[in-house]
């Protein structure tokens, strides 16, 4: 099968998966609905007993060829500097940028990749983004500018004063 019939094979499939919670979760309000294997002796949820929920099971796993991937089809890579990207192939993998990336470096990354044609997965729209950390950058010189003003009038008037 070729790998997007299998991409709308594992969507359509993971569609009818049951969303697996924690045995009695819907029943008690401080178990959270977060999985956990039912241990009990006499736990029907356990045994696999018709009427009870669903646990986890290999039934429910993706296709092999396409367990792991991104919606787009691609390979998702995490990148942390412009060596990185160097070694990114562009018909199979998409990058995602690290989170502990700071904000000067995402955007000469950003820049990177989108200068080489490179697909980014938690970037939506590239140019947005740019402009967006352009404005907040901005804004930030100017508040830090602002605030030295402040502070050199501060210091004019107590030297005054003396």
């Amino acid at each position: 099968m070729e790998k997007i019939e299998l991409l709308k094979l594992r969507k359509k499939s993971k569609a009818k998966k049951p969303n697996f919670i924690r045995q009695d979760a819907h029943k008690k309000a401080e178990i959270k609905k977060k999985w956990r294997r039912p241990r009990g002796l006499q736990s029907k949820m356990r045994l696999n007993k018709k009427g009870y929920r669903k646990s986890p099971s290999q039934g429910y796993r993706s296709p092999a060829v396409v367990r792991g991937l991104h919606s787009s089809g691609l390979v998702s890579v995490i990148v942390y500097s412009k060596k990185d990207l160097d070694n990114i192939d562009n018909k199979n993998q998409g990058v995602m940028v690290a989170k502990s990336v700071g904000i000067k470096k995402r955007i000469e990354l950003v820049n990177y990749a989108k200068e080489k044609g490179i697909t980014i997965f938690n970037i939506k729209n590239i140019d947005k983004f740019l402009a967006d950390v352009d404005k907040k950058i901005k804004e930030k010189k100017e508040k830090k500018e602002a605030r030295e003003k402040e502070k050199e009038k501060k210091e004019k008037k107590k030297e005054a004063k003396k």
